[in-house]
């Protein structure tokens, strides 16, 4: 199959115009203390500034259609930001920013905003989360500090039953899977639901982008488009222009975690590697038992051209998880409408569970979800060979596993870190059982048969080797 053409979009250009300007706040994070802006200086805090700078600098890349963070940066390797700390608050001064981030010499509202957000989660991350004295070895403790990002974000909403939906899928899709993103959306937006995704272009911005028709159609006040992120994805997946909350949380662990928490339930479109990890991480936690009561509703869904896209994850999660993870979700293929009314009735079910379980609506605080699925797992090519690939393990942890290996590919794929460790090592070599091995290289090649692996790439050079023991 040839690869899909790829939604129409003007792609960055490192020859851009670069523009220098000094940015005051609007609602988010006006005032900082001495001491968080001595973190933010170039030459005091080590690894606050360049994270800080590398954040900001995809959020001034908003709408960019390009998926190598490390091409990115590259282009960008002029660009500057500092923090200037005043005596009625401070200001982002920005040297050599993208021209594309400002409308007649002023920057766009939505992407200020962001760039406020950014500064806001780099800071509390850095200070309640990454801090060396907050040891966050249990469960309950890492529950706790996502809490804590997405209550400092205010994201979290008491008072309201206001259900979230968020949509799964894939930032290089075709024209005709952006489109059925779109009225999926549409139809979500009818029925004044609320939506959040990982906050990139593709089927994080169709979903959005049709809601908000959808939502003015029946005369509805703004929705919410909550993005959420993490450092090492956001610079190949800026934020789309739709997202009006931006949340950055420490780690690609953190993030799956607060997606499932602050979700009612969850869509997922046709995507890659990305996509199936997001999948492998909730079956994963699903399939835990104390978990089986609990209603999560989860559809699959596609337009009809797309329908072998999920016949394909489909049989690995069967022949791999076994037959009880395919009960967890739903296909439904082709029919925007009937997605979102399955999508509330389901929503209508976990609503009464809290009632009667006296579990919160904005947070859900009843999920169990296992360490292993918690742990930072950093896609060094020492840490791919130790992972165990094999049947005999229990299900969620084979799971867990597997999802730590599409980590790994979106890493080498698009990662400013994992391009580099491939550039210095080689592909990663992942080893496990011949069966399995099987069966993720058939899934693989079907993605990289359908363009699914990069942006704009005509002949993809994978970033992995498997081996087969």
């Amino acid at each position: 199959m040839p690869p899909p053409s790829k939604p129409h979009s003007t792609s960055y250009k490192s020859t851009q115009v670069k523009v220098d300007a000094r940015i005051a706040p609007g609602k988010i994070m006006s005032l900082l203390s001495p001491d968080e802006v001595q973190d933010l200086l170039k030459v005091g805090h080590t690894e606050l500034y360049p994270l800080f700078r590398r954040c900001t600098l995809a959020v001034l890349n908003s709408g960019a259609m390009e998926d190598d963070a490390k091409a990115v940066l590259e282009a960008h390797h002029n660009y500057d930001i500092e923090v200037i700390q005043q005596s009625r608050g401070i200001k982002l001064a920005l040297y050599n920013a993208p021209e594309t981030a400002f409308v007649d010499g002023e920057i766009i509202h939505g992407i200020r905003e962001h760039l406020f957000s950014v500064l806001r989660d780099i800071l509390y991350n850095h200070k309640a989360i990454k801090n060396p004295h907050k040891h966050l070895d249990s469960n309950t403790a890492t529950t706790d500090a996502v809490f804590r990002v997405l209550r400092h974000a205010d994201i979290l909403k008491t008072g309201q039953n206001s259900p979230l939906i968020i949509c799964w899928g894939g930032h290089s899709i075709s024209r005709a899977e952006y489109e059925y993103t779109k009225k999926v959306g549409y139809e979500l937006g009818l029925r004044d639901l609320n939506i959040g995704t990982g906050c990139g272009p593709g089927a994080m911005k169709g979903p959005m982008k049709g809601a908000t028709i959808g939502r003015a159609k029946q005369h509805l006040p703004q929705g919410r488009f909550i993005g959420l992120t993490e450092p090492g994805i956001i610079a190949a997946e800026p934020p789309n222009p739709i997202v009006n909350e931006l949340v950055i949380l420490p780690d690609i662990e953190k993030r799956l975690e607060a997606f499932v928490r602050v979700g009612h339930g969850i869509i997922v479109f046709p995507g890659g590697v990305g996509t199936a990890e997001e999948i492998l991480y909730l079956l994963g936690i699903l399939l835990h038992s104390k978990n089986t009561s609990l209603p999560f509703p989860l559809i699959f869904t596609a337009p009809e051209s797309s329908r072998a896209y999920f016949e394909h994850i489909d049989q690995f999660i069967k022949k791999t998880l076994g037959h009880k993870a395919a009960h967890c979700y739903e296909i439904i293929i082709g029919d925007a409408p009937k997605v979102a009314r399955t999508i509330k009735k389901g929503i209508t079910e976990v609503f009464t569970y809290r009632r009667k379980h006296k579990d919160a609506y904005y947070f859900n605080w009843l999920l169990n979800i296992p360490h292993v699925f918690q742990q930072p797992f950093e896609p060094t090519h020492e840490q791919i060979t130790q992972l165990e690939i094999s049947q005999d393990l229990d299900t969620p942890i084979l799971a867990a596993h597997l999802r730590c290996i599409f980590s790994a590919v979106v890493s080498g794929n698009v990662k400013d870190s994992g391009i580099r460790r491939i550039e210095e090592q080689g592909p990663y070599k992942i080893q496990g059982d011949i069966k399995i091995m099987q069966l993720l290289d058939e899934l693989l090649k079907s993605f990289v048969q359908q363009g699914r692996m990069k942006l704009g790439q005509k002949s993809y050079q994978p970033c992995y080797e498997l081996v087969r023991i």
